[in-house]
């Protein structure tokens, strides 16, 4: 492969924004046949370097070749006909539209300037089924997993016989098996000469899948590798600039207390709480400054527990405890009452509202429990936004920026100070470090440390196990839509142990 020419190279790019030099003289190449990893924390310039690519950005100096001559890329359009394709993090199709509407939008074969519906339902067909995919291409998107949706967005890239793919968190909604499935159709892409530029947090499958690796940090090339020569502690170490003990150091402190932990009164309980064709009726305690962990593959029925007990979703049956007393939990305006917070694995539908300032996402819960008749007076606003942007370390730290404008880490971090300043007593985060940086998601992973430790119950959902083993005292294992085993997190308790309980879907 060494000996090929890049069909892309990206040298000394450099895009600027008000007060903030996002690329600073950046060296990117691309080569057929590979997949390139692109690897930097939140804010390191990955998702900018790629907008440049795509034409969403026009760079303010550099130069871009493809195929060994040099392009203006004006937008994402002549992105697309020049041969490159993205599939972004965020899936971004019509949901209220067809599987081949969505493959086919804007590309509709025609014939007298009528959609030819017939050919493109089978094109799409025959399309999805490269990808190992058997679909009702007739139905609308939405009656489809957001893994599903995943993999339509990405059917739609290659079908455009793109040069270069870009898959920016392709695997953030994938489970397991649909990882691999996702694998299998890369290494085909590859074999057939496409080259791929690929992001991901998750590091084991940056070293399955991907022939070199790239690393920005703070917008600069740090370096480039072959993949097999570096390893995954010198990668984070370059991708943070320090050594990375912090990891190490929370499972000490999560460990220390397990024990304090047992003595705690029960916050919440569930009895028999659940809701038809969402999740079966489960039992469930969570004590003060406890932890419980959320573990189970995708559409397991994690986030469905979770907004149980937030009142997002309203049971049909069982009932909540909270202090040993029944509650109504009929809605969140009740959840909040009882200081019950929810941070949604949703963040851009669900969570921060991209037109808004960081401060007036910050403040929105608080305001909501004191009723919209009662605004919060602004001074009061900038000292509790000042507070929580210093202690979460929110970058940049301009309360007044378009929250739209940070990056993935930091937008979770805004989610996090915005129910935090509730001072709540249970804090309930469903996937709070999907989709962030390594850097952002140790940061986040001492909070949720540091809350318990200060008496705070986290009801903490993630799909990452050694995650959840990391922080929690006691793990609630879900599949099939049901609670199947709650173990306490004790020294043999590990991955493996998850993993058997997820795969036999009872008790060992």
């Amino acid at each position: 492969m060494g000996e090929q020419s890049p069909v892309l190279e990206m040298t000394g790019i450099r895009k600027v924004f008000p007060g903030v030099v996002a690329l600073d003289g950046v060296d990117f190449r691309l080569f057929p046949g590979e997949v390139h990893a692109l690897m930097g924390e939140n804010g390191a310039g990955k998702s900018t370097l790629i907008k440049t690519l795509t034409g969403v950005y026009e760079i303010d100096g550099g130069e871009i070749k493809l195929g060994g001559e040099t392009v203006t890329i004006s937008g994402p359009l002549a992105a697309q006909q020049a041969g490159v394709s993205t599939v972004y993090q965020e899936v971004n199709l019509c949901t209220n539209l067809s599987v081949a509407e969505n493959i086919f939008i804007g590309r509709e074969p025609r014939r007298f300037g009528k959609i030819q519906w017939g050919k493109m339902r089978q094109r799409a067909a025959e399309l999805l089924a490269r990808l190992d995919l058997d679909l009702d291409v007739s139905a609308p998107l939405s009656s489809y997993s957001l893994a599903i949706q995943q993999m339509v967005a990405i059917a739609r890239a290659i079908d455009v016989d793109a040069r270069v793919l870009i898959l920016d968190e392709p695997t953030s909604s994938l489970d397991t098996a649909e990882v691999e499935q996702l694998f299998r159709v890369m290494r085909r892409l590859k074999e057939s000469g496409v080259a791929i530029l690929f992001v991901s947090h998750f590091l084991d499958q940056i070293y399955e899948i991907s022939d070199r690796l790239t690393i920005l940090r703070n917008g600069k090339l740090i370096s480039e590798h072959r993949t097999e020569e570096l390893s995954q502690v010198q990668l984070v170490e370059k991708m943070i600039g320090k050594e990375l003990a912090a990891l190490e150091d929370l499972e000490d402190k999560a460990q220390s207390n397990r024990e304090r932990s047992a003595e705690a009164k029960p916050l919440l309980e569930a009895k028999g709480l659940g809701r038809t064709g969402a999740i079966a009726p489960y039992d469930l305690t969570i004590h003060e400054g406890e932890v419980v962990g959320l573990a189970g593959l995708l559409g397991s029925g994690r986030t469905e527990l979770a907004r149980l007990l937030f009142g997002a979703d309203k049971a049909d049956t069982g009932e909540v405890l909270v202090d040993g007393k029944p509650i109504n939990l009929r809605d969140p305006q009740v959840a909040m009452k009882h200081r019950i917070a929810f941070s949604s694995e949703n963040r851009r539908t669900e969570g921060i509202i991209g037109e808004l300032s960081v401060r007036e996402n910050i403040i929105l819960a608080l305001q909501a429990t004191r009723g919209w008749t009662r605004p919060i007076p602004r001074k009061q606003q900038d000292e509790i936004v000042d507070k929580y942007i210093k202690a979460l370390q929110i970058r940049p730290a301009d309360p007044e920026r378009p929250v739209r404008n940070l990056s993935g880490g930091n937008q979770q971090k805004v989610l996090l100070a915005r129910w935090l300043i509730t001072e709540p007593r249970l804090l309930i985060i469903d996937e709070p470090t999907r989709g962030i940086d390594v850097g952002a998601k140790a940061e986040i992973q001492r909070l949720v440390a540091e809350l318990s430790d200060g008496g705070m119950a986290v009801l903490f959902v993630s799909a990452e196990l050694e995650e959840v083993l990391r922080l929690s005292h006691k793990i609630a294992v879900l599949r099939d839509r049901r609670l199947v085993e709650e173990l306490e997190n004790t020294a043999d308790v590990d991955a493996d142990r998850i993993m058997q309980t997820i795969a036999s879907g009872a008790t060992s």
